[in-house]
């Protein structure tokens, strides 16, 4: 078979993490892995911890450069990408490749998409797909041995000019993904008090906090979530902020830097942690641990963090299965939503719903044949593309399907039936479009709540914030011009960037703006749009939380 020399990088095309533009010829001498990606892409998302563990392992003889060939129309914009590299800290060049000339060059047809070339600038093979680090591992390995002995190899370890050297992120919050509000009664944390005797005796008539929970250092944890609260995924920051819906820190869990550690709150360590979900009666908050691959609880009660699902590796299964919890892999949960003893989790890297049985410690699928696709029936059957938002009725969970910009529903009694609400159901059916069931076009919608008998969905590629009747499938923009920026305001005067998740309490709507690295508030009323403040919350690199936080 004839060797195929790797074509050349168009000129002109924008370049991001470096100061100039690279070329095949200029990398003559070194291995080059090109990443075929998207990202909105789970399984391009995956193949990043490979490229960095390669990266790191070959420094001298590899470079790797993604092409960035996007999907949506979004992910086209060279600002979107900048985020994005700065959100997934990725550390080496990227082309981007908006009209996809570099894709079609190389014959690409999958993201992603990884492209060997030699060091004498032929291709010598590609893989697709996620789950391929051993194989590229021995396959640049064994290149570098050859040409080693060839003596045409160029050992020099390269730099780059990366976009976070450039301008280094030191917001309070950073790309927070979901967000949670929550209301807890006096009466519910007294019944919590009476329930785990850390209370003597109560004044059984008081209408007082103060009266009802006694102060001092064994009651500060709880005594601090009595009233509205905010329970914010600080993806970025892999950390969770506890604030009041006012914006008042109460806790900062999570030493920002990222890793899988049990512990209490200034010990325990996250990873892009995602959706959350509450249980005021025991005070565990339960979080979607990402990019651990883990579900973990923090036990406001006692201070702790655990893992209770997942061991921080990721699955490659797709088949249905189910098994007690800390046995079974999981991959990518993004969201979460608890009704009763049931979990139910948003597995985006699978494309399925799972569900733990919070009593047994058993989870497993729930819906979902693990195929990316659009299919409603039976639970068996039926298929989704990278569910990424939860939110229920209590008669129906509904799933904000990312992959294929739609709205579906699944039922959670008797007989349960998928159905879609809202959307094309098509892999690039996608859009920006108000009307009824499978009129609307919607752009890679991440968040979606239940409020005010409607469903509100965080049409995040399109910056949006739309209100949908999951009974007719009408869909109505409600705040958000469709321009990515940071403007507060009425309606759709308002401006916000890829917005991730929603959580409404009474007539208030809250939005992780998520390249905004902001909490905005919507009255519902209204439709009047404020950023929330939160005094002296600071980057974990940047300050140290103050122990008044709570932390202990």
């Amino acid at each position: 078979m004839p060797r195929v020399r790797a074509p050349e990088f168009p000129t002109n095309y924008p370049w991001l993490n470096t100061d100039k533009p690279l070329s095949i010829e200029s990398l003559k001498g070194r291995v080059v892995i090109l990443d075929f990606w998207t990202y909105c892409c789970i399984n391009c998302l995956h193949v990043l911890p490979d490229l960095k563990y390669l990266e790191q392992k070959y420094p001298d003889s590899l470079t790797v450069i993604g092409v960035h060939s996007a999907k949506f129309d979004n992910e086209k914009e060279v600002e979107n990408i900048r985020q994005a590299i700065l959100r997934y800290d990725i550390e080496h060049p990227v082309i981007v490749d908006s009209e996809m000339t570099i894709w079609q060059n190389y014959a690409v047809r999958a993201w992603p998409t990884l492209m060997v070339i030699d060091p004498e600038s032929y291709v010598i093979g590609y893989v697709s797909g996620e789950g391929n680090r051993a194989a590229l591992d021995e396959l640049v390995g064994n290149l570098i041995a050859e040409y080693k002995e060839k003596n045409a190899i160029n050992f020099e370890a390269l730099s780059f000019s990366l976009e976070k050297q450039r301008k280094p992120l030191s917001t309070p919050l950073a790309f927070p993904g979901k967000v949670l509000a929550f209301a807890i009664t006096a009466t519910e944390a007294k019944q919590l008090h009476q329930h785990e005797a850390l209370l003597g005796e109560m004044t059984e008539n008081s209408e007082s906090v103060d009266e009802i929970i006694e102060p001092g250092p064994a009651n500060s944890v709880i005594q601090s979530l009595v009233g509205s609260c905010l329970f914010i995924a600080d993806s970025g920051h892999n950390r969770i902020v506890v604030s009041t819906i006012e914006g008042e820190v109460l806790h900062v869990i999570g030493t920002g830097k990222p890793g899988l550690t049990d512990g209490n709150f200034e010990e325990a360590e996250f990873f892009a942690p995602q959706g959350m979900a509450f249980d005021a009666e025991s005070q565990i908050l339960y979080v979607a641990d990402t990019e651990n691959h883990a579900l973990r609880t923090i036990d406001f009660t006692t201070g702790q963090v655990q893992t209770i699902a997942g061991n921080g590796e990721q699955s490659h299964e797709i088949v249905p299965q189910s098994g007690k919890a800390l046995e079974i892999k999981l991959n990518s949960p993004w969201d979460l939503e608890r009704v009763g003893h049931r979990l139910f989790i948003a597995m985006a890297g699978s494309h399925q719903i799972w569900e733990m049985n919070l009593d047994t410690g058993i989870i497993g699928t729930y819906a979902g044949n693990g195929r990316e696709s659009c299919v409603d029936g039976n639970l068996t059957e039926s298929a989704f593309s990278q569910p990424s938002g939860l939110a229920t009725d209590r008669l129906e969970l509904f799933v904000a399907d990312s992959e294929i910009s739609s709205i579906r529903a699944i039922g959670i009694d008797e007989n349960p039936q998928v159905r879609t609400v809202c959307g094309s159901g098509d892999l690039f059916g996608f859009g920006d479009r108000d009307g009824r069931a499978d009129e609307v076009r919607l752009q890679h919608c991440l968040g979606v709540e239940y409020a005010q008998n409607y469903l509100w969905i965080a049409d995040t590629y399109n910056h949006k914030i739309k209100r949908i009747d999951h009974r007719s499938g009408i869909c109505r923009t409600m705040v958000g011009d469709g321009t990515p920026g940071h403007v507060d305001g009425q309606g759709m005067s308002v401006r916000l960037f890829e917005p991730s998740g929603l959580s409404a309490i009474g007539p208030h709507l809250f939005i992780a703006d998520t390249n905004n690295h902001a909490i905005r508030l919507v009255e519902l009323n209204t439709l009047e749009v404020k950023t929330l403040d939160f005094p002296g919350l600071c980057a974990p690199d940047v300050c140290v939380p103050d122990r008044a936080f709570g932390n202990t």
